[in-house]
């Protein structure tokens, strides 16, 4: 097999699969359908896409989901799960068995292992927690311990709680009504949880803010932190720039990075998080950015020259 041929065989495909079963699960659904060719190919980490609505439909936007479980030996079947809130959800939570649905993956760039065992950490917020638990399956192939701290606002919000506590070390589960578990959210039991596993890498998927306070909670403790975004995806390709993060490459230097194909997975601490949403005055390309050397040597262009504007700060403009 040549190496082109190779990289065929490893990129996404777009099948038209049936829906094998749509449940319900608490608060969410999970569809089950039929795909072999993504089955095969899946990394913990990646996504697939759907188109929804129906042929007539005015909905031309894909909808992205992280997958949850794939099953190459038997039949080839890949599940997602997701909670029905707009439209194109609440479409396909109508699917039934037998149906057929449009559907491309796997998408994105996957979950890194390490390469000895290590003691694993994985949280997951909401149905976020969908995507660790084929990643749980690979670090126990790799000899890794895994421990999960699950959480959302409800008992019926967290995904996966009895198969985390069959298949982890250790289960955590908090609710912000303390229906289930501790209490809290997911950071309020998170140094325990560390210094009881003694854990050495971390992996999370949920919503931005907890991310963000789960990469800021990994980096008091000196420890790497791999986090799978959820960031909206029109397009699942990296051709419609929805979905674009301010990311900081090993130069130093933030990019305005596309989730979808450089992500969702990023280490979380070269994730800009105050800036989400946002493109920083000094994101490469950003208008006024400059390379940093030639910032430093005091060359600040013709506008400087000219008495442009003040010297701008934490990506505002600072009168003089």
């Amino acid at each position: 097999m040549t190496h082109g041929e190779a990289e065929a065989e490893s990129g996404p495909v777009q099948v038209r699969g049936t829906v094998l079963t749509v449940r319900r699960v608490d608060a969410y659904y999970a569809m089950t359908v039929v795909a072999p060719g993504v089955a095969a190919r899946f990394r913990p980490g990646q996504f697939v896409t759907l188109a929804v609505g129906g042929p007539a439909t005015s909905m031309l936007l894909r909808r992205s989901f992280s997958i949850h479980d794939v099953r190459p030996d038997h039949g080839g079947t890949v599940e997602f799960v997701f909670s029905a809130q707009g439209p194109g959800t609440r479409w396909l939570a109508e699917r039934r068995s037998r149906d057929i649905v449009d559907i491309t993956g796997p998408l994105g760039r996957p979950f890194p292992v390490p390469r000895d065992p290590v003691s694993c950490l994985l949280v997951g917020g909401g149905y976020g927690s969908a995507a660790l638990f084929a990643l749980a399956a690979r670090l126990r192939d790799r000899g890794c311990t895994v421990d999960f701290l699950l959480g959302a606002s409800t008992g019926d919000r967290v995904f996966g709680a009895l198969t985390a506590r069959r298949t982890g070390r250790t289960a955590t589960i908090t609710t912000e009504d303390g229906s289930l578990g501790a209490r809290g959210i997911v950071t309020d039991m998170m140094g325990q949880v560390i210094h009881e596993a003694r854990t050495d890498v971390i992996y999370a998927c949920g919503p931005m803010p907890m991310l963000r306070a789960v990469t800021a909670l990994a980096r008091r403790y000196d420890i790497p932190v791999q986090v799978a975004v959820e960031e909206l995806m029109a397009c699942g390709i990296g051709v419609c720039m929805t979905c674009v993060l301010p990311v900081v490459g090993s130069d130093g230097v933030t990019r305005m990075v596309r989730s979808c194909v450089d992500g969702p997975v990023f280490r979380g601490e070269q994730v800009r998080w105050d800036d989400a949403g946002t493109i920083p005055f000094d994101a490469f390309g950003a208008p006024g950015w400059e390379p940093r050397a030639r910032r430093a040597a005091g060359l600040s262009g013709a506008g400087a020259a000219a008495g442009g504007p003040p010297a701008r700060k934490d990506g505002q403009w600072r009168p003089t």
